[in-house]
């Protein structure tokens, strides 16, 4: 096909790619034929020797030469070369020969001086002994699907790391990859190497996506180096802080571990961004010397101690004293929460449970580590066993013969007949006259993992970042245990993104997390308008239209209605301005359209907010405890703060953020509009005004004669007003004000005038008025 061709021009290396059955061997024996072929069978051809490069010898024989689409299949009876099996190697009639090589025979590429050469791919599977048998790998459509020799098809990327890793450093080395005189480059170009096996569906939504790939369980089994050439051996991420941290003097030769992702994300010392990386792999960092050295705890090379040899001191009860920790204070159950590898990165926790473990009290940690969740519960489990292990210590002191032994190495004391030897890690030493040593127990077998196979993780559907809209609202206290200061947040989105993020800074840059939604509000547009009705009645006017952008309303019963429930909030979409009523009946109109009946208006006190109507197009949230307050500082009340909201998964900078700007009045601080108010004129001309006081705390309850004062002190503001114009404004501690005769005369007032009442707080200010018109 012309895909197979080679490209035109000058080029050294072309590369077919291509799953199962799509022609790559056919292709390769047919550009052989076309390099050693010439016109006619007898004519020479543009090469005259050539390498047939596979992993073994069968394989290049069964494949290569004799498969269905290997050379002698490919040729015509007049130019098809001979086998000669003894040599190995195909001969054509124009004499142009190939011979067979190996991946297990570097050297036998030497001294033959190939025109041209067809090489399979290197490669080595992601699994436990991967290097025993290189290019093997499991695929169950497979009939070559096979394990490396004693391979139990663990899941091991260290072992493909280092394969990689030591193909690369060796065929770099011009001792083993020598200039060729001939076209002035090196035997082999490490730079056109290719690994088996490369996918090119993207990572991680290969092998993610089951539903569209059924080829996606090969990649636990150790198919593939798609999202496993970005992890890092545990030596090299040691290496790394150390020498940030200017340490010159270490050692990490006896690490071994594949690092997927570690972040560190605050600045400080090596120490502690070296202890997640030591608590997750096991292993100790050890001053000798002046050299800082890194070793797993396996329990090698421990030092053996004869007791008959120990060192006598008043500090201890004989020449060794061994302690175990009671099982009441070791946890029989550990969770460990981490950062799934391979799927979304959420955090997840994996949990292990020693099989005699009868309490739900749970020892928990946390490593900012990407792990697969197999991972995950075999470090739980090796926690777990290590903690139960190392409820044994042992305190001895050693002659200053042996202070070479320090905190961290490892020593074995002789047991009885029953349990054998014993091995200790040193944790503590005190020097004096002998050196004192605190050991604890190890067992080098805690270390050895137990295979445990990942499954594929399903992959999240993607959804697309639209933008996400979002209401503040400041609102008066509901049930009266909110923060009164902090605004609420609704936020929704079609489709829904999943958690969105709140950011908050003080101006446009500098931002931090102020929250994260992880459930969508129900959030409509008003289909109808909504008119003023008297506040603590039941408005069984028009209905009310509302069409959801999600979620759904259902009706409750009048009881209920009574009772607080099907709560909800209607405004004009800016943060302050919104009347909290409820409603009884929600009847499904058309598809997220509901008619609203039976309600209750001005509820919690936002009857002073209520217009005359609330225009079509108005904005509905439901208050259903959806809708959740943001973490305000009180000192920020009514100063501007700037907000980014958008998917949590994005940047804040992302162009599916909204960015808003608003100063909130702290509304569950404003006092409720007074009601009530009363006039009347006495026979001198004088006005006496009085009034109900409202509360915003406690004001349910019958058992006291008067609601709770819910402020510093009782205050109101009275406005004379006449056409709008502010006449007097007076100030006064009781729900009642004099207007005389000589006041009004002062005023110059002329009838008919208005009186304007609202309660004063000594931390919000003075709340909404409520008016009374005075006529003659």
């Amino acid at each position: 096909m012309d895909h197979q061709l080679p490209p035109e021009g000058s080029w050294r290396t072309w590369v077919v790619l291509g799953g199962r059955g799509a022609g790559k061997t056919r292709a390769g024996a047919e550009w052989v034929r076309s390099m050693v072929e010439g016109a006619k069978p007898l004519d020479p051809g543009a090469c005259t020797r050539v390498a047939l490069v596979g992993e073994t010898i069968e394989q290049v024989r069964e494949v290569m030469v004799f498969g269905d689409s290997g050379v002698l299949a490919c040729s015509p009876e007049d130019r098809r070369p001979v086998w000669e099996s003894g040599r190995k190697r195909l001969v054509w009639p124009n004499g142009s020969i190939a011979t067979i090589h190996t991946a297990h025979d570097p050297e036998g590429l030497r001294g033959p001086q190939f025109d041209a050469a067809w090489v399979d791919e290197y490669g080595c599977a992601a699994v436990n002994k991967g290097t025993n048998q290189p290019n093997k790998f499991l695929d169950w459509k497979s009939s070559e699907s096979r394990l490396p020799y004693y391979s139990t098809g663990a899941r091991d990327e260290l072992m493909q790391l280092q394969y990689l890793r030591a193909m690369s450093e060796y065929w770099n080395d011009p001792g083993h990859n020598p200039l060729s005189p001939e076209y002035d480059g090196r035997m082999l170009d490490m730079s056109r190497a290719f690994v088996w096996a490369f996918d090119t569906r993207p990572y991680p939504f290969f092998p993610n996506n089951v539903t569209k790939w059924s080829d996606g369980d090969n990649y636990t089994r150790g198919h593939w180096i798609n999202g496993r050439t970005a992890g890092r051996s545990l030596a090299s991420v040691v290496g790394e802080i150390c020498r940030r941290a200017g340490l010159v003097n270490f050692r990490t030769e006896g690490l071994y571990g594949y690092v997927r992702g570690y972040a560190v994300e605050q600045v400080t010392d090596a120490r502690a961004a070296l202890q997640p990386l030591m608590i997750r792999y096991g292993f100790d960092a050890i001053e000798r010397d002046g050299v800082l050295q890194f070793r797993m705890r396996d329990g090698v090379k421990a030092v053996t101690l004869d007791p008959e040899r120990l060192a006598v001191t008043s500090e201890l009860d004989g020449t060794a004293e061994q302690v175990r920790e009671a099982d009441a204070e070791v946890s029989g159950r550990m969770r460990l929460r981490f950062v799934q590898a391979d799927a979304d990165f959420d955090v997840i926790a994996e949990e292990a449970v020693l099989a005699d473990e009868a309490t739900h009290a749970v020892s928990g940690s946390e490593v900012n580590i990407a792990l697969t969740r197999g991972e995950g519960r075999q470090i739980a489990e090796r926690w777990l066993t290590e903690a139960r292990v190392a409820r044994d210590t042992v305190r001895l002191a050693l002659p200053p013969s042996q202070i070479a032994l320090g905190a961290g190495d490892v020593f074995e004391l002789p047991g009885d007949a029953n349990e054998g030897p014993a091995l200790y890690r040193i944790d503590r030493v005190e020097q004096s006259d002998v050196q004192l040593l605190e050991g604890v127990r190890i067992e080098p077998q805690v270390y050895d993992l137990a295979d445990i196979y990942d499954e594929v993780v399903q992959a999240r559907l993607f959804v697309a970042p639209v933008p996400v809209l979002s209401h503040f609202m400041d609102l008066p206290l509901l049930r009266g245990d909110e923060v009164p200061h902090a605004p609420h947040l609704a936020a929704t989105a079609q489709p829904w993104p999943g958690p969105v993020a709140v950011f908050q800074s003080s101006t446009d840059a500098n931002y931090e997390l102020s929250k994260v939604i992880g459930t969508r509000s129900t959030v409509g547009i008003t289909r109808t308008s909504l008119p003023a009705a008297r506040a603590g009645v039941i408005d069984r006017g028009d209905v009310l239209e509302v069409e959801l952008v999600s979620g759904s309303l259902s009706s409750v019963s009048e009881e209920a209605l009574l009772s607080g429930a099907n709560m909800a909030a209607i405004g004009d979409g800016s943060y302050d301005k919104w009347e909290v009523f409820q409603f009884a009946e929600a009847e499904l109109v058309a598809p997220r359209t509901y008619w609203l009946k039976t309600r209750l208006r001005g509820q919690a006190g936002s009857d002073g907010l209520m217009p005359g109507s609330w225009p079509s197009g108005s904005s509905f949230v439901l208050l259903d405890g959806t809708p959740s307050q943001l973490d305000l500082s009180p000192n920020l009340r009514r100063v501007a703060q700037n907000f980014r909201i958008g998917p949590a998964r994005r940047g804040y900078d992302d162009p599916s953020y909204r960015h808003r700007i608003v100063a909130f009045d702290g509304n569950g601080l404003r006092p409720y509009v007074p009601c009530h108010l009363r006039f009347r004129e006495t026979a001198t001309g004088d006005y006496e005004l009085d009034w109900i006081r409202r509360t915003r705390i406690d004001g349910d309850g019958w058992e006291t004669p008067e609601v709770p004062l819910g402020e510093e002190s009782e205050s109101y503001v009275v406005r004379v007003m006449q056409n709008g114009a502010v006449l007097r404004e007076e100030m006064v501690a009781h729900p009642s004000f004099h207007y005389s005769a000589a006041m009004q005369a002062s005023d110059n007032l002329a009838s008919p005038f208005d009186v304007a009442v609202a309660q004063v707080s000594a931390t919000y200010g003075t709340g909404p008025f409520q008016t009374v018109r005075i006529a003659e």
